[in-house]
């Protein structure tokens, strides 16, 4: 079991990394008025998105692994406890952000993304704030 926590927690990791720094880009490229450096920061989250991928279906294999291996028959019972549905249905959010951000490289890269960096700003927070709660469920586990 240590190893499949160890390869969760690199997954998980690894996908927040990309759910930080993405947006980040966003910003960059909000506020970025030269085509050099437009296509310097389209290539980047270009990247960056097929890394999002991998650790993304990464993060949600290992999560199947990890509930067995810890609930073994009994997995049942435990995806039916509160604090672990509340858990799921944030990370279905995070799963949602994580192809809106796909959506908005889109944008960007056909020209028609008009948010200023002000918006991308408070949008980066949105992963930070789920994972704070996540962790808080985790380590808890209120109900």
């Amino acid at each position: 079991m240590l190893w499949i926590k160890t390869i969760r927690m690199f997954f998980v990791v690894s996908w927040f990394a990309c759910l930080f720094y993405l947006p980040r880009l966003f910003v960059n490229h909000a506020m970025t008025e030269d085509q050099a450096g437009r296509s310097l920061l389209t290539g980047l989250q270009q990247r960056l998105i097929k890394m999002m991928r991998f650790t993304m279906w990464g993060t949600v294999i290992s999560a199947v692994f990890l509930v067995y291996s810890i609930a073994g028959q009994a997995w049942l019972g435990y995806i039916q406890q509160g604090w672990f549905i509340a858990k799921m249905v944030l990370v279905a959010v995070l799963i949602v952000y994580h192809y809106y951000c796909f959506a908005i490289h889109r944008q960007f890269v056909k020209g028609t993304q008009k948010r200023s960096h002000v918006w991308f700003r408070y949008f980066n927070e949105i992963p930070a704030i789920i994972l704070l709660v996540v962790i808080y469920l985790v380590l808890a586990k209120p109900w």
